[in-house]
């Protein structure tokens, strides 16, 4: 099954597409719900899909952070930014799915600018959301 342990395979994805890609974890988590280990793998997943497409030539920071009874995954970009990225400027089905995903366990997703250019996602899950099976 998919799970936070293949981060470096996506992020291997990501630099042989010309990223710049650096991963960070704190606090890793040993056994998350598999509810929650799969859905923040597919946010991973569509979220450096994301910047391989619309990013151009840019760093790509991937930061996963479990504290607090959440799971706090970050990815941030350096790159063009959406109205470059996405002529419309809209949010596409991608991100949507990601919110859904999020919500489902009754975690939240923001996505949109970041701070200093580029793009970022901040998907926050809580590790042990209710009606999640662990396995």
């Amino acid at each position: 099954a998919a799970g936070l342990g293949q981060v470096e395979e996506l992020a291997a994805v990501a630099r042989q597409a010309g990223l710049d890609v650096k991963v960070e974890v704190a606090s890793p988590q040993a056994e998350l719900p598999s509810a929650v280990e799969q859905a923040a793998y597919r946010i991973l997943q569509e979220s450096i899909t994301n910047a391989i497409r619309h990013a151009g030539p840019a760093r790509l920071t991937v930061s996963l952070t479990a504290a607090r009874g959440q799971l706090e995954l970050l990815v941030t970009d350096d790159g063009r930014g959406p109205r470059e990225a996405d002529g419309a400027g809209g949010v596409g089905r991608g991100i949507a799915g990601m919110r859904e995903r999020a919500a489902l366990l009754g975690g939240e997703l923001t996505a949109g600018p970041g701070p200093d250019g580029g793009f970022q996602v901040r998907a926050r899950l809580p590790l042990h959301p209710e009606g999640a099976m662990r396995q």
